[in-house]
């Protein structure tokens, strides 16, 4: 009973809706506006984070009028302590897609050339405590400092994503064949701009830090 009552609430914690259904029945909290160009997604921002930049679709553009982007910017402490509460207690928002692996690039390339299959609006739950707490830790890890800093910070959760798709999502091609995605854009970033006069470190890359989601 145990095992399944987690598993349930890992299913919670992350959501992965195709683009199509997403503007067709968007969730609670958002609305879609249709225009003669594409699609306005709305959202309440005090319930959700949304990190999706806008991006064009088969239905069009597609604008999130609340979003952030993928890669958000702060510029002092008090925009920084905003990101942090909002990323420990709301429902994140982020841009992905499926795509087919080219087996004959090489790992590098293997990124950028593959086939797109599908994009997904994937959510997590900020405030699941398992989710909050690799957050937590991983903000505490990489961010020593702010005020006299700036940095970049990679979250990458394509370990969550590939552990959640195996179980959630199946793919098949116009091939007619079942094949296992690679996730692409599977991350967000977040950037703070110091205003110290000698930011040795970030001028010379050494600022650039990662940590990574993973499921239970």
């Amino acid at each position: 009973m145990k095992k399944n009552k987690a598993s349930y609430s890992r299913m919670r914690a992350m959501r992965a809706t195709e683009v199509e259904e997403f503007l067709r029945k968007p969730p609670a909290g958002f609305s879609v506006e249709v225009l003669g160009s594409g699609y306005r997604v709305h959202s309440d921002p005090e319930k959700s984070l949304v990190l999706i930049d806008d991006f064009e679709s088969c239905r069009g553009k597609i604008v999130f009028q609340n979003s952030l982007g993928r890669k958000a910017k702060m510029h002092n402490l008090w925009e920084y302590t905003s990101m942090r509460k909002s990323l420990l207690s709301k429902r994140i928002y982020l841009l992905m897609s499926a795509c087919e692996e080219n087996l004959s690039a090489t790992n590098k390339q293997a990124a950028n050339e593959a086939r797109v299959l599908q994009q997904y609006v994937v959510s997590i739950d900020g405030n699941d405590p398992f989710i909050k707490w690799q957050m937590e830790r991983g903000l505490d890890w990489t961010i020593t400092s702010v005020a006299g800093e700036s940095y970049r910070v990679d979250i990458d959760l394509t370990e969550l994503l590939e552990s959640w798709a195996a179980k959630n999502i199946h793919i098949i091609t116009d091939k007619l064949t079942k094949v296992k995605p690679v996730w692409r854009d599977a991350s967000f970033t977040l950037k703070y701009y110091s205003d110290a006069l000698f930011d040795f470190p970030h001028w010379f890359g050494f600022s650039k830090r990662k940590f990574k989601l993973r499921q239970t």
